[in-house]
């Protein structure tokens, strides 16, 4: 029996642009900075040929992808399991000198979760679940995903190792990272 091979399949994780610190977290939008950046993920991604947007349901994210999709005359498709890691039952953003060490902590026990959120282990199987089911779903083609920086860190770490807390923490917002598949199976990871 001869192996087939499979239809290239392409994920840009797009990291949402820059946003205002205060407000619900679900909700958060853009600052100007995250708007001026959306429009330059537009700019740069506007003739790779995608075929479909999704993003995180979350205000930022989609507004991140929005401006690609307006350009490309296709809808947002927004999938509530793509949203952020719950770190607890707060809808607040936790502050930065609460946020890093926990962060910390999570890459060293992934089943670490506080009261009323979910841990990297259990983020990062309802995330992936949406990615292989992408993978199948839009083989053969070019997948935008408007995203945030530790659920695309868990997506993409559960393909390789590289991608950690010291990948997590050196990401900037925006971000872009092409994963290129063959079926179920990442080949390659570059920066745009």
């Amino acid at each position: 029996m001869a192996f087939v091979k499979g239809k290239t399949t392409f994920i840009y994780m797009v990291r949402h642009g820059e946003s205002p610190y205060e407000g619900i977290d679900r909700t958060r939008g853009l600052t100007v900075n995250g708007q001026l950046s959306a429009q330059s993920i537009t700019d740069l991604l506007r003739g790779e040929g995608i075929d479909t947007i999704i993003s995180s349901p979350y205000t930022r994210s989609i507004l991140t992808v929005e401006p690609l999709a307006k350009q490309l005359s296709q809808e947002v498709i927004v999938c509530e399991e793509l949203k952020e890691r719950i770190f607890s039952s707060e809808e607040k953003r936790l502050p930065d000198n609460e946020l890093f060490p926990l962060l910390e902590k999570s890459f060293l026990d992934p089943n670490l979760a506080l009261e009323g959120g979910e841990s990297n282990n259990e983020c990062q199987k309802r995330a992936v679940k949406v990615l292989k089911e992408l993978l199948n779903t839009y083989e053969g083609q070019k997948v935008v995903i408007g995203t945030h920086a530790l659920v695309m860190t868990l997506m993409m770490g559960y393909y390789h190792e590289a991608y950690n807390l010291d990948f997590l923490l050196q990401t900037t917002k925006p971000d872009i990272y092409k994963m290129e598949f063959n079926r179920q199976e990442l080949v390659g990871v570059k920066r745009l």
